[in-house]
Order: structure tokens, then sequence, then C-alpha cells
């Protein structure tokens, strides 16, 4: 697939390199040459300096080649009328990144699709929605949802008391969750583990697993007693993340603070917020994050345009008391890095929650969404069997997967399915696949018409 990126910011530089792994044909423009120079410098694509929206520059990159055109530039009407010009040039899917909110949940009337535009995605929307993802299910290390929220992907990090460290998958002492739970992977320091009946987890094992909400919890609570969710969550930074993130977060029972510096913008922000108390000071400093009350069932996030503020502020709320650490960091370099030195317990890369937003437009036609982990190589792919599909009318025991790949739920008519070897799948099913990095695009290939 040939792909036209404008844009050669954190986002673009990332799905850039993401699509090049992938052997997929990037072209990539900017209005500055020294992005175009770096990136140029350990990727094999085309670059092309110029205004993004410009027909001029458009030519230049040979648009008309293009199969998807990615706008991600920090200018939302440049994004916009890039994709304007594609959907002329007859460019056959549209996304645009937006930082106004107004774009993605417009007044009725104003439809952007009726202009080309295929996708309106906001960095910071999806950003918010993955951070509280993870605070909704305290003790995860990360959260995806798919099917339209009606099943979520978890992973947690086994404990020495955890019960999953008695028997091995074949011998489950919790049979009946296995109808609705399905562990697609896990992580023993670097090696990627593949699920089997006689995997046994040891201390330590990140695992991942799929499954319902309302099961996904009942499976945490059994596999994890201890876990208890969250009284307070603090937020530093009032940007549109924190606000919105503290939207969501005040749909359930967790108190919300909010602290904000500046003094327009924290009064902007208790105008925009309903049970939420917004304090103003500095969210990186002791007096102010005791001001906010950190405690021991207080998770702390940190959501302010800066990485090492966000990073620091964190680990001051760690020595203050907080249960739990959570941070929005912008260079996706830095993700291994937190993770390898155990700095905080959780990290968020809003260029990795963007690019989710966008992948399955370069899986294939049948491939709705497609979701990337921060820690865990691989991918999840939400598929749409067609009538022609070679796994039409098969029980999912008669299917030849590829090494490491597993069914993790399904979808028929709105009924979340549990994926067992006795299911029969028919066309129009939905299923939650997931693959390791080695295979994606061959499992992909098989939904691409």
């Amino acid at each position: 697939m040939r792909v036209l990126i404008i844009g050669s910011g954190n986002a673009g530089q990332n799905l850039a390199a993401k699509l090049c792994d992938e052997k997929h044909d990037v072209v990539l423009v900017d209005h500055r040459q020294e992005p175009l120079t770096e990136i140029q410098s350990h990727l094999d694509i085309m670059t092309v300096r110029g205004p993004g929206s410009s027909p001029a520059t458009l030519e230049k990159a040979e648009i008309r080649k293009a199969d998807l055109l990615v706008a991600v530039t920090d200018r939302d009407e440049v994004n916009l009328l890039a994709c304007v010009m594609a959907h002329a040039a007859g460019v056959a899917h549209k996304v645009a990144r937006v930082s106004n909110l107004d774009y993605i949940r417009p007044p009725e009337g104003y439809d952007l699709r009726k202009l080309g535009i295929d996708l309106i995605v906001s960095q910071k929307e999806e950003c918010a929605y993955e951070l509280f993802n993870v605070l909704r299910m305290p003790g995860t290390l990360e959260a995806v949802d798919l099917l339209e929220g009606r099943v979520l992907s978890a992973g947690i990090r086994v404990h020495m008391d955890s019960p999953l460290l008695r028997e091995p998958l074949k011998a489950f002492p919790k049979p009946e969750l296995l109808q609705s739970i399905r562990f697609i992977a896990g992580k023993r320091g670097n090696e990627l583990l593949v699920p089997r009946g006689d995997s046994q987890f040891m201390v330590g094992d990140e695992i991942y697993f799929v499954g319902p909400p309302d099961d996904v919890n009942a499976f945490l609570e059994w596999a994890w007693p201890e876990h208890s969710s969250f009284q307070k969550v603090v937020i530093a930074g009032g940007g549109d993340v924190g606000v919105r993130l503290a939207q969501l977060l005040e749909k359930t029972s967790m108190q919300v603070v909010l602290v904000e510096p500046d003094a327009e913008r924290a009064e902007y922000c208790s105008g925009m917020l309903g049970r939420t108390l917004v304090i103003r000071g500095d969210p990186m400093s002791d007096e102010t994050q005791a001001e906010a009350g950190l405690g021991q069932n207080t998770a702390f996030v940190a959501a302010t345009p800066d990485d090492e503020s966000n990073i620091i502020g964190c680990l001051l709320a760690a020595k203050l008391g907080a249960r739990f650490t959570l941070a929005q960091v912008n260079k996706p370099e830095y993700v291994p890095i937190i993770d390898s030195l155990s700095l905080l317990d959780h990290v968020v890369s809003p260029p990795l929650s963007m690019i989710n937003a966008i992948l399955h437009f370069v899986r294939g036609k049948h491939v709705k969404a497609a979701a990337l982990f921060h820690k865990l190589p691989g991918e999840l792919l939400d598929v749409v069997l067609s009538a022609r599909g070679k796994w039409v009318d098969k029980a999912v025991k008669d299917i030849s997967l590829p090494a490491g790949v597993t069914i993790a739920a399904g979808l028929r008519h709105d009924k979340v399915l549990g994926v067992t070897g006795d299911l029969v799948l028919a066309a129009g099913d939905r299923l939650v696949l997931f693959s390791p990095p080695d295979v994606v695009a061959k499992l992909s290939a098989q939904f691409k018409k």
C-alpha cells in the first residue's frame, strides 16, 4: 500500500516507521527540511518539502498514486484541507488528526464525511480514553477495548500470591472463566509467551487476556484478590487530555482532583467540569500534591505537555504516597527506558494511541479496527468474515492459524461469542485476533478483499 503522510512530528514519524517496518510505500510531506532529512537518514521513504495542503506540493508527492492519506500536522485546518484535496484527487482513504474537539463531536448537519474525510481522529481524545481504561481497571499494565467496547483486552503482572501460579492452563482452577476469557500472549523478560494447555505462569510474568468487561473484572478479582478500585484520581494538567479524562472519570464513583497552574485555564476547567475539584497550583510541587490529598487509594496522572515534568511529577507523587502513577509521554522512545527502569506504573504515548485509531486502514477491507500494545509485541485485529472467507462454516478447532495467532473473541448480531474449539464461524461474524508482530502482515492479507 502507498501511504502519504502529511506532517513529520512525533505522530508522523512513528507512523512512517511502523509502515516502513511492514514494507509499505511511504511518502512524508512537511514544510520543514530538517525533520525530513533526519527521518530519511534511517528510513527508506520518499520525502517532499512544502505545505501539506498545497495542491502543488501534493502533486509533487504523487498524491494520485496514494491509497491512503494521513494528515497529522499540528494545524487542524491544514489536515482537513489536505484530506479534501486528496478526496478530489481520488485517494481511497483519508484520515485527519485534529486538536479542536469540536471537530470530533460537531453539531448536527456538520458531517465532515461529506467532504470525503473517512476518519477524524483526536490524539488527545484517544489518549484520554486509554488513560481512563487503565484507571477503571486497577492493577492492569494496560487496557484496550474493541468491538465498540463490548470486549476488553488487559495485561497484568503475576504476583507471588496469585492463584495463576498453581496449575498449568489445562488444569485451570476456574474453568468457567475460560468460557469468556481467552489468554492471548505473555512476556517473561524479553521473551514472548504463547499460552498453551501446558503453559504455567511464573512470578513476574506479564500476561494478556481478552473478554467482556464484566468478565475481565471478575477474572481480575480472582487472579489478584488484593486489587481494589481507586478512591481518588489526581490529574496534573488542565489541558485537553486532563479535562477529557476528568469528564470520563466523573461518570465513575472515584473522586477527581485536577491541578492546573494557570489561573485562566483553571477557571475554564472548573466551568467544563461538574464534580471535579479544580486546584490552581504547580502540579509538580510537593505542597500542591499534598493539598490534592495523595494517599494509598489514590492514582496520580501526569498529563501536562512536558514529558520530563510528567515523569518527575509521578516520582514525587509515588514518594508522597500515591498508590499508582500514570504519565502521558509524547516521545515514544522514552517508553522502553521508563519500563526498563520501572520508574512509573504505566505510561501512555499519545502518538501510539492515535496510530491505533488509524491502523486498520492499512490492514485490509475487512479489518474494522487494529490496536498496538505499549508493552507487548503484537497486534489486535478486529476483522469481519466475508461470505467467501476461508474460515466460514468451519469450527475454530479446525482452522489452521499461523503460529502464535489466537482467536480471542467474537461478535454475532450484537452478541459476544465465547470462542471455544466447537464454535462454528459464519459469514458476517466479527472476530478479535491477536497476532505476533512477525505474522501480522500474513494474517491481515487474508482480510484484504
